[in-house]
């Protein structure tokens, strides 16, 4: 059976960035994960992977945002990794699913969307960088998201216009995001 750390290994790896800008940024994540302790928080506390989803309505025109209670920003749906996870894709598809309500969501691509390093606050406890993996995933129209224990709050946002407020970087994610779904 092939562990979480040895799928997020192997997705990092089998996968290529449309932008050449972020393959150095790429390969620094392929190293990183080949250390199956970076995968959990219990064997690396200090930094590790995380999966996040970006939940998009089907037009692409509207991003799925939580706000972060602990941290104090809006920011996509995601987290740790657990052991009972699969796959990095899992473990975005279980964090969105347990942070938005949502049982019917649609992954939109096979391979991750979004890489984004990251510095925590002592607001994190022993978290110091979060290696975060973002895949895309589409909510049903009518799809109404409730905020979970993490989050006070879940909306959707357009994707042009996120809210004041948003963690460092995340337009510029959204919008990357957004061009390679549309990409294809």
């Amino acid at each position: 059976m092939v562990t979480v750390a040895e799928d997020s290994a192997a997705a990092l790896r089998s996968w290529t960035p449309l932008r050449e800008a972020d393959r150095t940024l790429w390969q620094e994540y392929v190293d990183f994960a080949d250390d199956p302790a970076h995968a959990h928080r219990e064997t690396s506390t200090a930094q590790h992977l995380t999966a996040s989803a970006l939940l998009f309505d089907a037009a692409l025109e509207h991003v799925l945002l939580c706000f972060h209670g602990k941290g104090r920003f809006w920011v996509q749906l995601g987290g740790h990794l657990e052991q009972s996870d699969a796959s990095l894709a899992d473990a975005a598809l279980r964090e969105a699913r347990e942070e938005s309500g949502l049982d019917a969501l649609t992954p939109l691509l096979g391979t991750p969307v979004d890489l984004d390093r990251h510095a925590l606050s002592s607001r994190f406890g022993t978290c110091r960088v979060h290696w975060d993996v973002g895949y895309a995933f589409r909510a049903e129209p009518d799809a109404m998201p409730v905020a979970s224990d993490e989050s006070e709050s879940v909306a959707w946002w357009p994707v042009d216009d996120l809210p004041e407020g948003s963690v460092e970087g995340l337009a510029r994610r959204v919008g990357r995001a957004v061009e390679i779904l549309r990409a294809g």
